[in-house]
């Protein structure tokens, strides 16, 4: 079983900047992709962000040139650095990780991130 814990997430006003870490642990194969997701209040989960050893890096239009992913395969964590946040990047942000040999995809409970305007 895979256990995915998100941290970093909180208040910060509009400009201000964030990094959110997810570690992935208890995958004897490893695990691949690892991706951030949001889930405004109200609205449906999408992605932001993710970072797999075959395509590296994919981003959401909306977050581009502004959040950059990252990851140190030993630890099996990634890492979003968000910076210039606005008020439309409110959300949960949950992680999820891919375990390469059984194919499940784990998610983690998520974490608030609160832009202030």
């Amino acid at each position: 079983q895979v256990q995915v814990v998100e941290s970093g997430g909180g208040l910060v006003q509009t400009g201000g900047s964030l990094r959110l870490s997810c570690t992935a642990s208890g995958s004897r194969f490893g695990v691949d992709p690892m991706g951030w997701y949001r889930q405004p209040t109200g609205k449906q989960r999408e992605l932001v962000a993710a970072y797999s050893s075959v395509r590296a890096t994919n981003y959401a239009d909306s977050v581009k040139g502004r959040f950059t992913i990252s990851r140190d395969n030993a630890k099996n964590t990634v890492y979003l650095d968000m910076n210039s946040l606005k008020p439309e990047d409110t959300a949960v942000y949950y992680c999820n990780a891919r375990d390469l040999r059984t194919l499940t995809t784990y998610w983690g409970q998520g974490t608030q991130v609160t832009v202030s305007s």
